[in-house]
């Protein structure tokens, strides 16, 4: 009962938070803001573990397949769908949930338990929308670019890895990364980040909206924001294979 108490306050504070804004030009404001601090500084996180998965993905699969029946540039295909398929989009949102997730549950939770949302209700602002609407909007319009980074940094992390290591021809390389590419993969990885960032985003909103008590409780709501959020993504995960892939 109480997971279905959690989830229709989640949909109670949903329904307020997509209300229609009183002053959009302080929303645009907010948004730009939040597109620097969410988006902006979590490209440094995203680009340094993208580059060595790439250059270990490459590396281990050219010291295991050592069969003369395997091409060689399969090595180059395998990093490729691997970072576009998984690891660009779901690994990339686990690590962004524990980055921005308990970002935004900690300064929304500490903006309750200080009574500053009191105060924004008392002069009759929307608080839900006011402080959880441009995040929304920020992480799921910059997200996507965060995984098409991520996939170019990983890709050429693999192809690196084959120039300075040598355990592979960097031409095989990059005629695996060329074969059989299938565009819609990009649009299966970009509709999965975007989901992801609402997800992340709204969850860690809801968590740091409904914090009671001292900053004890903050961190708890932050510790639950991440590990709610990282669940619900690889639930998500599943759902949206099946039903864009399969």
């Amino acid at each position: 009962m109480k997971l279905f108490a959690l989830f229709g306050n989640y949909c109670i504070l949903m329904s307020k938070v997509f209300s229609r804004p009183e002053k959009r030009s302080i929303y645009r404001q907010r948004i730009l803001f939040e597109i620097e601090a969410l988006g902006l500084n979590s490209i440094g996180i995203a680009a340094l573990i993208s580059i060595f998965m790439g250059a270990v993905i490459t590396l281990q699969m050219s010291i295991n397949l050592e069969s003369p029946f395997i091409p060689r540039y399969l090595i180059g295909y395998a990093t490729r769908e691997s970072m576009i398929l998984e690891f660009s989009s779901t690994v990339v949102a686990l690590i962004l949930a524990g980055k921005v997730g308990s970002n935004i549950a900690s300064e929304i939770g500490t903006m309750r338990i200080t009574e500053q949302i009191d105060a924004l209700e008392i002069m009759g602002v929307n608080s839900a929308s006011y402080l959880i609407l441009p995040k929304i909007v920020a992480t799921v319009f910059f997200f996507p670019f965060l995984t098409i980074l991520s996939i170019l940094i990983g890709t050429a992390g693999g192809y690196l890895i084959a120039i300075f290591t040598g355990v592979m021809n960097p031409g095989d390389y990059i005629e695996g990364l060329m074969y059989s590419f299938k565009p819609f993969s990009i649009w299966y990885s970009l509709i999965k980040i975007a989901v992801y960032a609402f997800l992340i985003t709204s969850i860690s909103g809801f968590y740091g909206y409904f914090a009671q008590g001292n900053s004890l409780e903050v961190g708890r709501a932050s510790t639950k924001a991440v590990v709610v959020s990282s669940v619900t993504i690889l639930i998500f995960n599943l759902i949206l294979t099946q039903l864009l892939l399969i």
